[in-house]
């Protein structure tokens, strides 16, 4: 399958989708982003990997209250899988309700699905910064 320009616009579409259903849809909307079988791996902040669409919404439920206040995506790069679909990687960043700021990595594999392209594995991977070493002296 090779992508088409609408391909990748849509696809672009969905990845910017993500931070207006976080920060304004709620858990309801989710089946706008995402398969009835979306694998959205959690690990790097304590969550594990949350199969499917009905368990990503209870999740989204209970956690209302830790979200960021807004998420923002940028640096969309769409990359076609021999196998169909595609890889996607971007950034997030978030501004949490106490002011502090943080980023993250998304790595995607998009479908087609008969609604659209929609989102069927995304990690999450933090960018935490390392842990800084004390200062050497000669």
């Amino acid at each position: 399958m090779t992508l088409s320009a609408a391909d990748r616009l849509a696809i672009h579409e969905l990845i910017s989708l993500h931070g207006h259903i976080a920060d304004e849809g709620g858990p309801g909307q989710l089946d706008r982003l995402l398969t009835d079988d979306a694998q959205y791996d959690l690990e790097d902040f304590g969550m594990g990997v949350v199969q499917g669409l009905a368990a990503l919404r209870r999740l989204w439920e209970r956690s209302a209250v830790e979200h960021p206040l807004g998420h923002h995506v940028t640096n969309i790069v769409v990359s076609e899988r021999p196998e169909g679909g595609a890889a996607v990687r971007s950034k997030g960043l978030a501004v949490m309700p106490d002011g502090r700021a943080g980023t993250v990595v998304y790595d995607d594999i998009v479908t087609m699905t008969p609604l659209g392209w929609r989102i069927a594995r995304r990690k999450v991977i933090s960018r935490r910064p390392a842990p800084s070493s004390p200062p050497t002296t000669e």
